[in-house]
């Protein structure tokens, strides 16, 4: 199947410890948020462990509180859906009593284009972070106020030029 999907990859550090009493509304929710996440349209893939069924618990750095969510969509459409039409915002919402404020500047979410089936890894996801971070908003790794359309989109418009 050719075509390209959208993976997108969040990181946060937690004010607190899991089980704190401070980020636990936040736990509370992951659950019925993931649930939701994989029932929308346009949904394909989410990063998630074996044991919990969720991603917060794969150590990604060696701070515990600092955590990474990925998911693949068919578009950016259906995940700027989900995160801005959804249950998922009003979670969202409260996004700076749970987690640390980025720094300065910092990038802490990155969207990039892969070719369909693909998992992107964590190290991915986290390379796409790093050059977003550096060289700002590119077709290697954009976000939403910034986006670029797919490969294969560029490619048919080019022809369709011709």
């Amino acid at each position: 199947m050719a075509g390209f999907h959208l993976a997108q990859m969040n990181v946060a550090t937690l004010v607190g410890d899991m089980g704190d009493p401070a980020v636990q509304p936040f736990f509370d929710a992951l659950a019925g948020i993931n649930a939701l996440a994989e029932a929308s349209s346009g949904f394909v893939w989410r990063l998630k462990d074996d044991s919990s069924g969720g991603a917060t618990n794969i150590a990604v750095a060696v701070d515990p509180r600092f955590i990474v969510n990925m998911s693949v969509w068919e578009s950016v459409e259906a995940l700027f859906d989900f995160v801005y039409r959804s249950a998922h915002t009003g979670i969202m919402a409260q996004r700076r009593q749970f987690f640390a404020t980025p720094p300065e500047g910092g990038a802490y979410q990155v969207l990039w284009w892969v070719p369909v089936g693909t998992e992107p890894t964590v190290n991915d996801g986290l390379a796409k972070l790093w050059h977003l971070d550096r060289y700002g908003p590119t077709s290697l790794a954009f976000t939403f106020k910034h986006r670029f359309p797919a490969p294969d989109t560029e490619k048919r418009t080019t022809v369709a030029l011709l």
